[in-house]
């Protein structure tokens, strides 16, 4: 045992209860034939041409039905006469290579043989014009020379900065269409003035390239359709920001306010863009972004494999495990972090061998009188899936009063293997 493990030997943890939070669950039911329905909208299904290649967008982040929602598009066209392509847009990610960008295209579902496509993955990029303050802007040499583009993308909060277009398709003609030069290009003023750079740099590309037009998807707080909507290219500059207020009241949340001490089993590029997304926990990595649910310490157990080795998000916990930090690969993480200018989410934290010295840490640096089992500890699978999460016994008679929270369990003690990895509440 080390002189950590030591010193961490006889903290105590609380018992722990579970409780469901409720959220709407309204979603779609038929994915295909609510995406046909948009398409065959007038001002929609003219702008598809006999014989034209038409560019389609597919981003990193695990968007609910998104190969399902490609393929239906790319089908649409083909019944049109059009000659449809799969690129993958998402600026840096993938290690910021055509090979790594494409893996994850693949593990998403999203293939030439399911989606009955050609996928062309290069980071190739062109130039398309300058904003009105003179910066220049580019896209995927690809995209640049098809005939059209759909740009395909769900609509959400941002994790890092906060404006009238955030996450959505504004921002990824911006920067995902943009591949590792381009988005370089809209980070390079930092997220400050993210809020300004996503419309500025989206609305050149819309001036000077074919873009036909956008299919914008909400999720609710299942991580399901819940809707979907396609826009013009003047409809994406007046209705997205409105998307974007839906998007808002469709997210999950931990319904209480505070903790000490929030436990995340796993985290990754695949939940969120910030590994854990901090309009969920709190982890805000700059300035420009604040607000909801905050805790003093952060404990992340595990890196999802869907993440590939990406760790961004891992810099804002205060604790984490050998495990999670063994996964890390920096060329999956620092290609993210060079681009974004936001090198804070990939610093390595305080990392022990097992979930239980990296829990016990977390209680162990809570500050004040709450060392003991009155601490409020609140443990969560992820960010994207927050229905059952667990709660520590002294915030039991505040869950009783919050609305939307049931008790579905009893206390029971944390339970560690014999690895000393978290394996129940028995």
């Amino acid at each position: 045992m080390s002189v950590a493990e030591d010193i961490l030997r006889t903290v105590e943890l609380p018992r722990m209860i579970q409780v469901r939070q409720h959220f709407d669950r309204a979603k779609i039911t038929d994915v295909a034939g609510a995406v046909l329905s948009e398409l065959e909208k007038p001002e929609i299904s003219s702008k598809v041409c006999a014989g034209h290649r038409i560019c389609l967008t597919a981003g990193s982040r695990g968007v609910s039905n998104i190969a399902l929602v490609l393929k239906t598009v790319a089908g649409y066209l083909r019944s049109k006469g059009a000659i449809p392509f799969i690129i993958p847009a998402m600026g840096s990610h993938g290690g910021a290579t055509s090979e790594g960008q494409a893996a994850i295209l693949g593990d998403y579902g999203i293939t030439e043989k399911y989606c009955g496509c050609e996928i062309i993955s290069s980071m190739e990029i062109t130039g398309t014009g300058t904003t009105p303050d003179g910066q220049e802007v580019y896209i995927d040499k690809h995209a640049a020379e098809a005939d059209g583009i759909i740009v395909i993308n769900r609509i959400k909060p941002h994790t890092a900065f906060r404006g009238p277009y955030e996450s959505g398709l504004m921002k990824m003609m911006a920067i995902g269409l943009g591949k590792q030069y381009g988005a370089e290009a809209c980070h390079k003023n930092g997220f400050k003035l993210m809020a300004e750079m996503v419309p500025a740099f989206g609305k050149t590309i819309l001036k000077n390239c074919k873009i036909l037009f956008g299919v914008g998807i909400i999720e609710n707080a299942f991580d399901e359709t819940y809707m979907i909507k396609a826009l013009t290219p003047p409809e994406i500059i007046t209705e997205e920001p409105k998307l974007l207020k839906i998007a808002k009241t469709r997210m999950p949340s931990i319904r209480f306010d505070t903790a000490d001490v929030l436990i995340v089993d796993r985290i990754g590029k695949n939940i969120s863009g910030d590994g854990m997304d901090p309009n969920i926990t709190g982890t805000w990595a700059t300035p420009y972004a604040s607000g909801g649910f905050s805790s003093e310490r952060v404990a992340v157990l595990d890196l999802t494999d869907e993440s590939g080795g990406n760790a961004v998000g891992i810099g804002m916990a205060d604790v984490t495990t050998d495990r999670a930090v063994n996964k890390i690969s920096t060329d999956a993480s620092y290609p993210n972090c060079l681009t974004s200018l936001v090198l804070n989410i990939i610093k390595i934290p305080m990392h022990f061998r097992n979930d239980e010295f990296a829990i016990k840490a977390a209680v162990k640096a809570c500050t004040g009188g709450n060392r003991d089992a009155g601490l409020r500890i609140i443990h969560i699978s992820d960010s994207l899936h927050l229905e059952d999460i667990w709660i520590s016994e002294p915030m039991l008679e505040e869950a009783v009063r919050k609305e939307g929270v049931e008790i579905v369990g009893k206390p029971l003690p944390f339970a560690f293997n014999g690895e000393g990895n978290l394996s129940a509440y028995v």
